[in-house]
């Protein structure tokens, strides 16, 4: 549940369940996600008889945007392995992903997206430079069908 108050709340102390129940753990720990969000489309429609010249704003179907997600290489396999039922057409392969923003103290989750029948459609590893310092890292998009805000 959303928890109001004055001043915003930091973006840095969340949590991610990519459907298997598990928030905390370097297989749920996530850098950067981006990208959550939703729109409604309008279609405009005027008849010719109208007494108004201006068009009627009629809603129409919400789209989900798709959302990136990034974190560094684990040796953990389980991104691969989800995503590998989503190419198989395993139809129990799309989940309920959910983000959780946590208060600046980690007691208190302020605000939760859920992301409904999400699937990964796109899976990136890398850049590797051997003469590099980086983090090796690994991303991926989700898209999902509708998102809701507690």
């Amino acid at each position: 549940m959303a928890t109001l108050r004055d001043r915003p709340y930091v973006q840095f102390n969340f949590l991610v369940d990519l459907g298997d129940g598990v928030t905390d753990g370097p297989q749920a720990g996530f850098q950067e996600l981006s990208g959550i969000g939703m729109e409604v489309t309008v279609s405009e429609y005027r008849t010719g008889n109208a007494k108004e010249n201006s068009v009627m704003k009629i809603t129409g179907m919400n789209k989900s945007t798709d959302v990136t997600m990034k974190r560094g290489v684990i040796g953990s396999l389980n991104l691969y392995q989800w995503l590998d039922q989503i190419r198989n057409g395993d139809q129990k392969a799309m989940r309920t992903v959910t983000i959780h923003l946590q208060n600046e103290d980690h007691t208190q989750i302020v605000q939760t997206w859920k992301l409904l029948r999400a699937r990964i459609i796109k899976h990136t590893s890398g850049p590797f430079n051997a003469k590099g310092t980086d983090v090796a890292m690994e991303e991926l998009v989700l898209a999902y069908e509708r998102l809701e805000m507690e």
